[in-house]
Parts: C-alpha cells; sequence; structure tokens
C-alpha cells in the first residue's frame, strides 16, 4: 500500500518484468515513441501500446513532462522551509493545504508525520525574492504557528528515477 497524493490509500499495481522494463525506459526518456519503446522492450507495437495504456489507466505513469534547469529559468534560490500548524484538525490542514496549492514558488510540499507539520521546497530568483515571498505569503498562510527555513547550498540529487528492480523481488 502506498500514500498518494491526496492522502488516500493505493493498491499497488502489479506488475511483469516488461511493465517495470517499460516505466525504466519511460523514465529515462519519457519523448520515446511507442516504436522505439516496443523496440527496446522486446515486444511488437500492440501489446506494448496495451501495456502502457494498462500502467496510465492504473496510476502507474502518472503524466508526461519536460525537465527544467531552475537556473536557466532564473531560479537560483532554493529554501526547505518547515511549518507547523496551530490546530492539525481537518480543517485547518485543508485550510493550509488550498494556500500551498495557491502558491507557485512553492514546487513540492509533503505532509509529515510528528513535528514539524509539513516541508515545503520553495524556489525564487534571489534571497530578497525569497523574503518577500516570505513576509507576504508564506507567513500569512492560514493555521500557521511558526515557519522555519533553510537555505539549500547545493542540489546533490534530484528527480532520480524510482529504483525499478527489474527482476521482481525488493531488495
Amino acid at each position: 500500500m502506498l500514500c498518494s497524493k491526496d492522502g488516500e490509500i493505493d493498491k499497488i499495481f502489479h506488475m511483469d518484468s516488461i511493465d517495470r522494463k517499460i516505466l525504466a525506459q519511460l523514465q529515462a526518456d519519457g519523448r520515446l515513441s511507442l516504436t522505439e519503446l516496443a523496440e527496446r522492450v522486446n515486444l511488437s507495437l500492440s501489446p506494448c501500446h496495451r501495456r502502457v495504456r494498462a500502467l496510465e489507466q492504473s496510476g502507474a505513469i502518472t503524466g508526461y513532462r519536460a525537465s527544467l534547469d531552475p537556473a536557466k529559468m532564473g531560479f537560483n534560490f532554493l529554501a526547505i522551509v518547515f511549518a507547523t500548524l496551530k490546530e492539525g484538525d481537518r480543517k485547518a490542514v485543508r485550510a493550509f493545504e488550498e494556500a500551498v496549492e495557491e502558491i507557485p514558488q512553492i514546487v513540492l510540499a509533503q505532509r509529515l508525520f510528528g513535528d514539524p507539520d509539513y516541508l515545503m521546497h520553495v524556489v525564487t530568483r534571489d534571497l530578497p525574492a525569497f523574503q518577500k515571498l516570505y513576509d507576504e505569503k508564506l507567513s500569512a498562510m492560514p493555521g500557521v504557528q511558526h515557519l522555519r527555513s533553510t537555505l539549500v547550498m547545493k542540489t546533490v540529487v534530484q528527480d532520480r528515477p524510482f529504483p525499478l528492480d527489474l527482476s521482481g523481488r525488493d531488495e
């Protein structure tokens, strides 16, 4: 069982080694044509297409997108912000999460067990832009008891593909 984005418990999609090969290839290059993908996983086109569709419909594949270089987009500043809420009831959590979704500079937000309640990755172009965002939006989010921030010195691993065990066994 896995927790999904909305906090619901999802069933694990059972897949064989071919499904894992398809996922590994698509993680490496989401722009592969179905023909190329079929060749790489040693399937004919129709069965490959059916499997990809099944993986999409099961939710194992959630979408396709381009990976962007934050610095080339002008985002040279990354902070990790921890938020602790005053109250942990459903209404407070919902209000906070709705506010988070409205701030595009928050590129990752995760609800945590324990204290703090949330971890957020925030990108801006520089420190003054972060300070303004912090003062005007982050600190004004509903239900916040306190925020703590730390600055990212260096990104060591980013968007690493999931470690698909092609043999089907967990390590």
